[in-house]
């Protein structure tokens, strides 16, 4: 089984103090999954290892009201790394993070955080004997600088899928990426240049969904911080360009239940067990209605489109890719189901915690999958897929979230907090986009 190195806070001290950390880093994430953190001196290391750091939770999306906003981080000691990318090498110092809980002043976890959320839904399927293991496969694009230090849409090479240097230029960047998270715990299982001109992924090893969830957003921030070393611009946009392939986060997923894998069974078709079938029912039943938060943005949707290799229509198969989850050739321990929906800009413990959820209640409700396809559905036509009653994902943000707006499986995923203040943010960013004149508009129609 996956897992990562338990530190004691004496070790944490001993680090510290054997590596020069003058800073540390505690972080947390909001509820759209942007990555927060304060910095405190290493002096005032005991005060944080004794959960006694505040914050003003009212300035956080999705957190408190102005009147009971003081709130407290409460590291996960397990998360302790050095960053490699703020190492001060002449003078020998460095900075290191803590993943933080954040709790209320009674010492409760607090309702509106993502991470102990997702923990919550954890003990559910701990209490039914399961462990969810997932293995993310973030992309991301590599953007030129302008003269004053700002992104631009030009791609940082013209190379494509697989491509090599000097065509992949991306190669050494990549590099200086997977040294740096290697450096901070990750176990790098590959890494190349994806389909669309300057874009890239690098796929780590499957951890429980907690780490997982940690090691997205720590990937995503170390990406940035390399690329922006390098004179780069790191994104995980969906959709940056139009008319080439988004960027997507393929999970993999399985259960696992007393160490074994219970996807797999040897004996039936395919191998694949009872309870591999009902989770893929579980996900294909609940997926319109969790979209919105594993595809959060308005671009998400200029990347679920035909076309362009997205997983668009709800089916499942062994290994046709056009279906929206499909089943990878390995068994045994390594036998997954991969959702090939979500897309990096998500928050991942919220993401984690609707797909658990999604999963848990297929399995509950023993739901059964449609039969799996093994044609292109990219070619088939209108009649064809109805025929096959194959559906689509919501086709905009605000389909997505009147969908979600109706499911107590959401609901239940993300607790009443979480679910009022996510559907209150995205609906208002869905009504700055539709109120907004763009670019496309002044040119069709001025």
């Amino acid at each position: 089984m996956a897992g990562r190195k338990q530190y004691t806070a004496e070790e944490i001290r001993q680090i510290v103090k054997d590596k020069k950390v003058e800073f540390i880093k505690l972080q947390f994430c909001d509820i759209n999954g942007q990555v927060k953190n304060m910095s405190l001196p290493s002096s005032q290391l005991d005060k944080i290892l004794n959960n006694e750091c505040m914050l003003d939770g009212s300035s956080i999306k999705g957190f408190r009201n102005i009147e009971t906003s003081d709130m407290y981080f409460y590291p996960d000691l397990a998360t302790f790394t050095l960053l490699p990318f703020r190492e001060d090498k002449a003078a020998g110092t460095n900075v290191a993070r803590l993943i933080c809980d954040i709790h209320n002043p009674d010492g409760t976890p607090f309702e509106g955080c993502p991470r102990s959320n997702l923990k919550r839904v954890i003990k559910r399927a701990k209490d039914m004997g399961y462990e969810m293991n997932v293995g993310p496969e973030a992309e991301f694009f590599l953007f030129k600088r302008d003269e004053n230090g700002f992104p631009t849409t030009n791609t940082h090479d013209r190379a494509s899928y697989y491509d090599t240097a000097p065509d992949d230029m991306g190669e050494n960047i990549r590099k200086e990426i997977v040294r740096t998270i290697t450096a901070m715990g990750f176990e790098v299982e590959a890494s190349h240049h994806e389909v669309s001109e300057g874009q890239h992924e690098i796929d780590f090893k499957y951890e429980d969904a907690l780490t997982s969830a940690d090691n997205i957003i720590t990937f995503r921030y170390a990406v940035k911080a390399v690329a922006n070393k390098m004179g780069v611009h790191a994104t995980f946009m969906p959709k940056p360009i139009y008319g080439i392939n988004g960027s997507g986060m393929h999970c993999n997923l399985s259960l696992f239940k007393n160490g074994k894998n219970t996807f797999y069974d040897p004996k039936r078709a395919h191998q694949l067990s009872e309870t591999a079938l009902y989770a893929i029912g579980g996900l294909l039943d609940h997926v319109k209605n969790f979209t919105a938060v594993t595809n959060p943005t308005v671009n998400s949707y200029k990347r679920i489109v035909p076309g362009f290799e997205a997983p668009v229509y709800l089916a499942w198969s062994l290994a046709n890719r056009s279906a929206l989850i499909r089943v990878p050739a390995k068994r045994g321990n390594a036998t997954r189901v991969e959702l090939r929906s979500p897309d990096p800009s998500c928050n991942p413990y919220l993401a984690l915690a609707v797909i658990l959820e999604a999963i848990l209640d297929g399995v509950e409700k023993k739901t059964k999958p449609p039969l799996d396809i093994d044609k292109n559905i990219f070619k088939m036509d209108d009649k064809e897929r109805k025929r096959a009653k194959i559906e689509t994902l919501p086709g905009s943000l605000y389909e997505a979230l009147m969908l979600m707006k109706k499911s107590a499986i959401v609901k239940s995923a993300l607790g009443e907090h979480i679910f009022k203040e996510f559907m209150q943010s995205k609906l208002k960013e869905w009504d700055g986009y539709r109120t907004a004149v763009t670019k496309y508009e002044l040119d069709m129609y001025l």
